[in-house]
């Protein structure tokens, strides 16, 4: 983790340029840092807690499977820094010890693997260098994960949302079940999907547009055959079977290859899902309302065609991917389209920067940073989480009066004197 002496140094001189380039142009971030950050501390729990070693458990069997296990489940294993930190130090531990031989990511409840960060009023800290130092905790390791040279494996049952796709989404193997629950719900409360999210919706169906969809519209997905189809799975593992395979896991006398003997373990262990998947037959509804050339304006237009359509199918879905989008905040729907549009763009092209999970968590950081300052997001949190009114007073009100230069400017270097995320 990187030093962050001087970026708290200018933070604590200068909230109007906090983490802007000097020639940017934004909205005025004085009168909404304090609100944005208490908000923000609620949501991260940035709170160091006296027993993350019990809700981070680690340990290597005798076979060399190393295994983490997320034992927080009153939370549903939310995920606040000093977890984050410590389940970073297993990882960089077992990197490099010969005896591991893979890496296996449990929770201790079969209802959620991780539902994101920690939602609890819990803040002891209020420095706003807490902020930059929980999005590089998260970020770094989320490309640990990505990049990690031994076979990492994550029994996604149950809620696995927004940071619990972080942890998982980006491994080699992604075990889902009957159970699982797929989403990125952020724009609801004045964010975007982060988590590197958009590297994975890039390479999604549809040239990136089925990840677009459920960026933007926060649609849970809650069938095997659909997390598979999007590329959050990787096996479908029914959950009965779970058990069994982690026995079988631990109990492995590996090869010099132990991802062949991962992958047999898979195939006798895992099932084919009893349905087809549904966002399969509605590809060309979603190519047409969310493609990468689409405006939000232009997806809700789109939306609006495909109500009138025979069939009902198509009717049912594009009515809840307005309800979804009508929840987000405009600036946020805005940034997610844009974004969401850049990556996909990119994917594929190896002399762009964004077509790899590093230069993407690199460019999200600076977004990160910066929209965590919104109005929206104290508003977000206010309405969903605090009062839970459910009526956000979002600023800009609508996807027309959303600046195109004040997103933009979200992607812009750093202040030269705040660090850019080492990864």
């Amino acid at each position: 983790m990187r030093s962050l002496l001087g970026a708290t140094q200018v933070l604590t001189k200068s909230s109007t340029l906090l983490f802007l380039n000097p020639n940017t142009r934004t909205q005025n971030l004085n009168l909404s840092i304090r609100k944005a950050f208490k908000s923000f501390l609620s949501i991260r729990a940035f709170a160091i807690m006296a027993g993350v070693d019990e809700f981070v458990k680690g340990s290597v069997r005798p076979n060399g499977v190393a295994v983490i296990t997320l034992d927080r489940p009153k939370a549903l294993n939310a995920m606040n820094l000093d977890m984050d930190v410590k389940y970073k130090s297993f990882l960089d531990e077992w990197e490099s010890d010969p005896r591991v031989k893979c890496v296996l990511v449990d929770s201790s409840s079969a209802r959620a693997f991780c539902a994101g960060g920690d939602i609890k009023q819990i803040s002891t800290k209020n420095n706003l260098s807490d902020m930059i130092e929980v999005f590089t905790a998260e970020y770094s390791l989320i490309c640990k994960i990505a990049e990690y040279r031994k076979p990492y494996i994550s029994l996604m049952d149950g809620i696995t949302m927004g940071f619990g796709i972080g942890l998982s989404g980006h491994g080699r193997y992604r075990i889902i079940t009957e159970r699982t629950v797929l989403a990125m719900p952020e724009n609801g409360i004045g964010l975007f999907p982060d988590v590197g999210f958009s590297y994975i919706a890039a390479q999604s169906p549809g040239g990136g547009s089925v990840g677009a969809y459920l960026g933007l519209t926060g649609k849970r997905i809650s069938t095997p055959s659909d997390a598979l189809y999007v590329g959050l799975g990787s096996h479908f593992v029914p959950s009965g079977n779970l058990a069994p395979l982690k026995e079988a896991l631990l109990s492995t006398d590996f090869s010099q290859d132990p991802h062949q003997d991962i992958k047999a373990l898979l195939v006798k262990f895992s099932g084919k899902p009893e349905l087809e998947a549904h966002l399969s037959s509605l590809l060309p509804q979603i190519i047409s309302s969310f493609g990468a050339n689409k405006s939000v304006i232009e997806t809700i237009e789109e939306l609006k065609k495909h109500q009138q359509s025979s069939d009902a199918t198509v009717v049912e879905w594009a009515n809840e991917a307005l309800q979804g989008i009508a929840k987000g905040a405009p600036f946020s729907l805005f940034l997610t389209q844009k974004y969401f549009s850049k990556i996909a763009s990119a994917h594929g092209k190896s002399n762009n920067e964004l077509s790899t999970l590093t230069g993407v968590m690199k460019t999200e950081y600076r977004i990160a940073l910066r929209s965590s300052l919104r109005n929206d997001f104290a508003e977000g949190v206010r309405a969903v989480l605090v009062d839970k009114d459910q009526n956000p007073k979002w600023n800009p009100s609508s996807l027309e009066e959303v600046d195109e230069r004040e997103v933009e400017a979200l992607f812009e270097p750093l202040n030269p004197n705040v660090e850019e995320l080492r990864v």
